[in-house]
Formats: structure tokens, sequence, C-alpha cells
């Protein structure tokens, strides 16, 4: 392996990095984005079944929005309505919101950057054959002709830069379309919960005489 690397020559080093960054990337969304941390398929039902009469503690809204992604944007209408009794639908409905786009921001977090890893790949896998090219012309330099040992060296950076630029890029761009998809069905899950919630929690907000 590493007498790839040295005939590859420096540019391998940025692939190798880049390699790396987008590994790490790749495990720890793996981490986050589970069912279990984001949107657990049982908590809505729970939480409905909680609030069925009355409206929990406050330690039990701390510990729901602790459970998980969902349980954070759930949390944030249990406190709306807890903070003020005589809530409107529509406030309540854009607190659900306002929780709702920090989940999302929450759950795409580091997509950009493996998005953006994906893409840079093979041009950095480019820039490396771009650097083969250079040493190639350079060995057939009059000083340098017919030295088949830089004209060797200049292919095998051209040629290794490419495959690995491409060996970076393909899994990487695999798997941010992978967590993209995943993202999306979350926030349709946490769309449609918060509609769920929202005609719940508002049989327990007081009326005001002209609404009545």
């Amino acid at each position: 392996m590493f007498s790839i690397i040295q005939a590859a020559g420096w540019p391998i080093w940025l692939l190798i990095a880049c390699s790396v960054a987008a590994l790490t990337l790749i495990l720890e969304r793996l981490y986050q984005l589970r069912s279990a941390r984001v949107a657990p398929a049982t908590l809505l039902d729970e939480v409905l079944g909680v609030t069925r009469t009355s409206l929990p503690s406050a330690d039990v809204v701390n510990k729901l929005a602790e459970n998980s992604v969902l349980g954070s944007v759930l949390a944030a209408g249990l406190r709306s309505v807890i903070a003020e009794p005589r809530i409107t639908e529509d406030a309540l409905r854009q607190s659900l919101e306002n929780a709702g786009r920090q989940a999302v921001h929450q759950t795409e977090r580091y997509l950009n950057a493996l998005g953006t890893i994906a893409s840079a790949a093979p041009l950095l896998g480019l820039f490396g054959t771009i650097i083969g090219m250079i040493e190639i012309f350079g060995s057939q330099a009059p000083g340098a002709a017919g030295n088949p040992q830089m004209l060797a060296h200049g292919i095998s950076i051209a040629l290794y830069n490419t495959a690995f630029g491409l060996i970076v890029a393909i899994p990487s761009l695999m798997f941010y379309r992978y967590f993209r998809g995943c993202v999306d069905g979350f926030q349709l899950t946490m769309e449609l919960a918060a509609a769920r919630l929202v005609p719940h929690l508002m049989r327990f907000a007081v009326r005001s005489p002209a609404a009545a």
C-alpha cells in the first residue's frame, strides 16, 4: 500500500485526507441518523397517551426533549401550551415549525461537507493526473530524453490519482444520497407528528370569551 502511495506522488495525500474525512463523516452520520435517535416509531403514541387527560410536568417534558430529535419537537409544543395556556392554534403551529426547522438542521449536519468531498475528490484526482502528465512531459525534455524511470513515474501519478479520486468520490456520493433520503424521511415523520399533536394539545388551551 505504501509503495502505491509513493508511486502516486504527493497529490495522493490530498485524496487520503479526503478519504479519512469522508469515512469519519459517514460513520458519524450512520450513528446519529438512526431511527432510535431521530424519530422512534412509538414516541408520538406514547406522548399522546401520557397527555390524554393532563399536561405533563416540566421534568417529563425535559426527558422527552432529551429522548430524540422528534422528542425535542414534541417537547417544544408541550412547553408552548404550558407556558401560554391561552395560546392560539396558529401560535402553536409556529412553535412546532420553528422547532422542526432546528431539528432538520440538526439532522443535516455535516451532509454538505460529505457532498463537497464527493464532488471534489474526482477533481483532486484530475489534478493528480495533470501533475502526472507534467511529469511525463518533463521526462521527454531534451536533457532527460529517453528516461523510462521518469516516464513510468509520471504515468503512475496520473493513473493512481485518477483511480483513487473515484474510489473516494463514489462511496461518498452514495452515502450522501442515502443520508439525504433519511433526512427527508425524518422530516416528513416530524411534520406528520406535529400535525397530529396540534389538535390534541389545543384541547388544553384556555379559550377566550370571543373564541367561545
